[in-house]
Order: C-alpha cells, then structure tokens, then sequence
C-alpha cells in the first residue's frame, strides 16, 4: 500500500483518482475538533468551511452538531484550560497555582462586574408609569383637590357650591 503524502499543515494530499470532481468529504475525529476549536474562538460557518476546505453545505452536513453547539464552545475551551491548570496545581506546580488564582480572581471580577451591571441596569429602568385609567384618577383627583396650577380653585370642591 502506497504511503499518504500530507501537505503543510498535516493535510492528507488527495490525488486524482481519474474521476471527476473532488472526491467525497470524510468527517475525521481530527476536522471536528478544529470545527470546535475555530467555533471557540468565534469564526463563522464561511471562515471555518474555507480553512478546511470545504463548502459551507458540507460543513453543515458533517459537522451539524459542533456548529448546533456553537455558544457553548467558548466555555468548554475555558473550562477544559482550566482543568488543566487546576490539575497541574494540584500536583504541585508552583506556576500553575500562580495562574489558578489569577483565573479565580479574573472570574470573580467578571461575576462582580456582571452583577453591577445588572444592578445598574434595573435602578436605571424608566419609572413605571400609571396605566391610561390610573393616570384619569389621578388628574381627576389632582382638578377636585384644588390643585393651585389647575385654575379652578374653589369653584369645584365638593361642598362648595352656592346655597
């Protein structure tokens, strides 16, 4: 059996085969885990459909469920780095206990920042105003209490009509 060549990037080189067109796309172990990579770091279907030369129909075919997962990718890669760094801390890797506080304090900053926002976000909300029925009362109410700047003065307070 003839040894596979691979180009630059570790890329098996396909050979005409005598037939026309490109030869059938094989989803391999390794294409997905770049789908879910490159997905991590926010690329879009057509960015990540040319770098593994592909078109966007057979990226969607074969890699449906990496892509349907597409917002959580960020967070798996975090999660798996910070693993990684937690168990070399665990066995006693001066640096990496370093850089597990560094992320603990980057994440507790984020959550803080988050709730401040949120915060600021709901003390910022415009005031709720009165419904169209509430807002009738309350102009009325504002007419009979005689209010100074509603000009009527005297002239409507129950009780004081002529006798």
């Amino acid at each position: 059996m003839a040894e596979q060549e691979f180009d630059l990037f570790g890329d098996p080189v396909r050979l005409a085969n005598g037939r026309r067109g490109r030869p059938a796309h094989v989803a391999t172990q390794e294409n997905r885990n770049k789908v879910i990579m490159l997905l991590a770091f926010g690329w879009g279907n057509e960015r990540i459909a040319a770098a593994l030369r592909i078109t966007q129909p057979t990226l969607r075919k074969y890699y449906f469920s990496e892509l349907k997962a597409r917002d959580i990718q960020r967070d798996r890669l975090d999660l798996k780095r910070y693993m990684q760094v937690f168990e070399a801390a665990e066995q006693g890797n001066v640096g990496a206990m370093r850089l597990l506080e560094q992320l603990i304090a980057k994440s507790d900053l984020a959550l803080t920042t988050g709730r401040i926002n949120e915060a600021q976000r709901k003390s910022s909300a415009k005031p709720e105003t009165p419904g169209k029925k509430a807002q009738e009362r309350l102009d009325a109410h504002n007419v009979v209490g005689g209010d100074a700047d509603s000009g009527w003065g005297d002239d409507i307070k129950p009780g004081s009509g002529m006798h």
